[in-house]
């Protein structure tokens, strides 16, 4: 969404081939290494395959770029739901509606999926259709929150959804989502084909060459990083390593779920693109910064209908920074726009914003809780209780300590900042796992493949560490120029954050290159951790 003040051309074209040749490529390379290890995770797989050296480097990295990417994630969802009281209940109904799916299937009536699956969506589309009586009501001030409130309640909701039993929430709602997502998606693409909305926003923008006012710098290398998900995640590789493994009954479903499920991303994420272009470039700026309506007219850009917009949805969607707002207003306006459908474009709206919300939070907790496995891993070394997972106070521990970290980087940022640092650590993760990927082919014996994720490896190592570098240096200057101390720390804390998960991933990379020259020349015996039979006692964590 952010990539749009690019204009529609660059951030289309990047999803398309990024989709097919990267993003599809790395989610199937890194499942099936992980499938072949015993769903192994990623920072393992590198332990193991390349050596301590980059295995600790890569967990490292893997654990400071989670944290910077959570708080990407949570910066949206905190914008989205700012004194939006309709919005804020019905994303919180979503927590109890799990618990109660999950004790449901697991304590009352065990194994009846499809009474808890009507049961859930039906709770689903009551807490929409409720949350409109709440603005106004007794019960506003209990969910009109200001954005500092909303980060520590994201906050705590990370730090629980971390810590319960997997079956209890994490299952449950993502479980959930997934009706809601195929739904609004299948719904979507149905309402894109029908209507044919014109796109508004230019093919290409001025901003191409720098100066915009949402993401700073040029279209490369930032519009690579700032368009992740529908082309190249390395978030995929986490939950493709250690997670999804753990679900596989066989290897014939690898190249469905790895490859087919990223081209359906990429799918959805052309989709999203239509429906945030379709609005006017004017009202598409004035929502995703905090410029004043006279300073988007002085950029070329002015305002036409956000006031009209605001008031058909039934909240001021103005200075609304991170996407989702923009994306919700597009989807509100497609909807609505169907037959029978006009008058309900406040309901679509909440309902849209509910389908990001909870497409970001069940990321958010299963990035904590991968983050405290890391966390507990590393910590192991020096006092090795805290490597059991299953030990509570380690677990209390360590996810306080990565909820606390991507909880203050949200506090203390904005979009211009927040948003770039997690586009280089979410793509910085994708190297990595591409680097990976690339030694457990050579080490298959499978050389006229390597290739496959050689190319988009040095493609994603190239266009990162040059983000990283520009990203480096404004931070920097922001910091001399910071009005307060406060503001000093916080610029010399990003930086440093962009220069540490930097020199991490060169160092695991040049790691992987050294072992890669003894693998070829026959200097260094070939040594895998792959297992022909899976372990009994795999299960999700």
């Amino acid at each position: 969404m952010l990539a749009a003040q690019f204009g529609y051309l660059p951030g289309f074209l990047w999803i398309l081939i990024g989709a097919a040749l990267g993003g599809a490529v790395h989610d199937t390379v890194i499942l099936a290494a992980s499938v072949r290890r015993n769903g192994r995770s990623l920072a393992q797989i590198a332990k193991d395959e390349i050596g301590p050296v980059a295995g600790i480097a890569a967990a490292l990295a893997i654990l400071f770029i989670i944290i910077v990417a959570l708080a990407g994630l949570g910066l949206a969802v905190v914008n989205a739901l700012a004194h939006s009281a309709w919005g804020t209940f019905t994303i919180a109904a979503t927590i109890p509606i799990a618990l109660f799916m999950g004790i449901y299937l697991y304590r009352l009536r065990p194994g009846k999926v499809g009474e808890v699956s009507v049961i859930g969506v039906i709770s689903l589309i009551l807490a929409v259709i409720m949350g409109r009586y709440i603005p106004g009501s007794a019960l506003e001030s209990y969910f009109n929150f200001d954005r500092n409130t909303l980060v520590w309640l994201i906050a705590i909701y990370g730090f629980v959804a971390s810590v319960l039993p997997v079956w209890l929430l994490l299952a449950p709602r993502d479980y959930l989502s997934t009706y809601m997502k195929i739904g609004t998606v299948v719904l979507l693409a149905l309402g894109v084909l029908i209507l044919a909305p014109d796109v508004q926003m230019p093919a290409i923008t001025k901003f191409v060459n720098g100066g915009g006012p949402i993401i700073p710098g040029t279209v490369f290398p930032f519009m690579f990083i700032t368009i992740a998900c529908g082309a190249v995640s390395g978030f995929h590789s986490l939950i493709s390593s250690g997670t999804t493994p753990k679900m596989i009954q066989s290897e014939s479903e690898i190249r469905m779920i790895g490859f087919g499920a990223m081209l359906t991303e990429g799918f959805v994420a052309v989709i999203a693109v239509i429906a945030a272009t379709i609005l006017m470039p004017g009202d598409y700026f004035a929502i995703n910064t905090k410029l004043s309506f006279e300073q988007l007219a002085q950029l070329g850009f002015p305002v036409s209908r956000i006031q009209e917009l605001s008031s058909m949805v039934g909240v001021d969607v103005a200075s609304r920074p991170g996407g989702a707002v923009s994306l919700a207003v597009g989807m509100a306006s497609i909807f609505s726009s169907l037959p029978g459908m006009k008058g309900l474009m406040p309901y679509w709206y909440n309902f849209a914003l509910m389908f990001e919300a909870l497409f970001i939070l069940t990321t958010v907790d299963a990035g904590t809780r991968v983050a405290r496995f890391i966390l507990q891993e590393l910590g192991g070394y020096a006092y090795k209780p805290l490597a059991k997972t299953n030990w509570m106070p380690g677990a209390i521990f360590t996810s306080l300590m990565v909820v606390g970290a991507w909880a203050y980087l949200i506090s203390s940022g904005s979009v211009s900042t927040i948003w770039p640092m997690f586009g280089v650590a979410n793509q910085l993760l994708a190297a990595l796992a591409f680097c990976v990927g690339t030694t457990v082919i050579i080490k298959m014996g499978r050389l006229k493949y390597v290739w496959v994720t050689l190319l988009p490896m040095l493609f994603m190592f190239i266009t990162t560490f040059t983000a990283a570098w520009k990203l480096f240096w404004i931070f920097s200057d922001k910091a001399g120029k910071a009005a307060t101390p406060a503001d000093v720390f916080t610029f010399q804390l990003d930086a440093a954050l962009v220069a540490m998960m930097a020199a991490l991933a060169l160092v695991t990379v040049a790691d992987s290159v050294y072992k890669w020259h003894g693998y070829l020349m026959g200097k260094r015996e070939v040594v895998s951790s792959e297992v022909v039979e899976w372990a009994e006692d795999m299960e999700v964590r």
